[in-house]
């Protein structure tokens, strides 16, 4: 720091917060740490009592923590981000449109593991709204070494640390299985439920098939499904391990490659996700997706909605944290269901 004459200082970078005091009406900084000091502050300054004040004495090769902001954000991507003003070295990250949030955990964690820098994100494989905060981004002290910025974009190459997919899939196809709600014996309360979380995230459904029992009837009835040209296709029922429940057959049987029958995830264990070879979805659902307030149906669902497509590792990877708590009233996202803890 260098300690100059205010009446001097016009260029220079604050190194602290100037607080003004106007007694009855104002208490706070007038001047934050960082700020670059104008013409048209040297009155005010003096008139708070400030003849002399310390400032940054720049030198080459070190970055004021406005600019290594920026730097840092950049790292965080643009795409689909809605970027702050920077304020006091810090930049917010928002969406700029209802999607997907995912984060290269491994990588955020190397950057974070630098000295003096750091990047703040919501947990990744989160469905966001557009406005929502997602990541801040600052520097430690009010200047760095460049060589600390530069080391952090070797390390993260060009592929940004975040992404914002879009929810891109909009249209449903249901296939309801069992003879018992084919025949009217007993009512389907589970297409209600699965149309109300479709819409959660913009889904339309655009047909519905009620298969009756047998493999046969429910690859027969998911083919139907897929002429309507719909973006996934969700099977209802059927998924337990007794005699007349079909559905994962049906899937297979009806030209989907089965990604998983099963999940580390209780309510859902039974779950069943293929997709087919144009990548369409189709997903077997449980019947606890009917009762619960969340289940695994609610950890997939904006990944399919975003197009973004899911692996086995990607299910079994939900087995920590895959465990609802059954809280009375459901809070779900607001809980730890679904997120893995570092």
């Amino acid at each position: 720091m260098n300690y100059i004459k205010t009446v001097d200082a016009v260029g220079h970078v604050l190194c602290h917060d100037m607080t003004q005091i106007i007694v009855g009406e104002y208490k706070d900084a007038r001047f934050r740490k960082g700020h670059v000091v104008r013409e048209e502050d040297i009155p005010i300054l003096l008139s708070m009592g400030k003849e002399q004040l310390y400032v940054w004495e720049q030198r080459e090769g070190m970055l004021h923590e406005n600019d290594a902001a920026v730097r840092l954000a950049t790292l965080c991507g643009e795409e689909n981000f809605l970027w702050s003003d920077v304020k006091e070295g810090k930049i917010e990250l928002r969406a700029a449109c209802d999607g997907l949030f995912l984060v290269d955990s491994a990588r955020l964690r190397a950057v974070n593991n630098q000295e003096q820098l750091m990047i703040a994100t919501r947990h990744g494989n989160t469905a966001v709204k557009q406005g929502d905060k997602l990541a801040g981004t600052r520097i430690i002290p009010l200047v760095i070494e460049e060589t600390a910025l530069a080391e952090a974009e070797a390390m993260v190459g060009t592929a940004p640390l975040l992404k914002l997919c879009p929810f891109v899939r909009k249209t449903a196809a249901i296939v309801t299985t069992g003879g018992e709600v084919k025949s009217g014996r007993i009512q389907d309360t589970f297409t209600p439920v699965v149309v109300k979380k479709l819409q959660a995230y913009g889904i339309a459904v655009i047909a519905h098939c009620y298969s009756g029992d047998g493999v046969d009837n429910v690859a027969d009835c998911i083919a139907q499904m897929r002429e309507t040209g719909a973006d996934m296709i969700i099977c209802t029922g059927g998924m337990s391990v007794d005699p007349d429940d079909n559905t994962p057959g049906g899937i297979t049987k009806s030209g989907a490659k089965v990604v998983t029958y099963g999940a580390p995830v209780l309510p859902g264990a039974m779950f069943c996700l293929g997709y087919f070879a144009d990548n369409t979805p189709v997903m077997g659902l449980p019947g606890c997706v009917m009762y619960a307030g969340a289940t695994i149906f609610d950890l997939v669902l904006p990944k399919i909605a975003a197009d973004v497509k899911i692996a086995r590792e990607d299910v079994t990877g939900l087995g920590e944290g895959g465990l609802c708590l059954g809280c009375d009233v459901c809070h779900y996202p607001i809980c730890p269901f679904g997120k893995a803890t570092l």
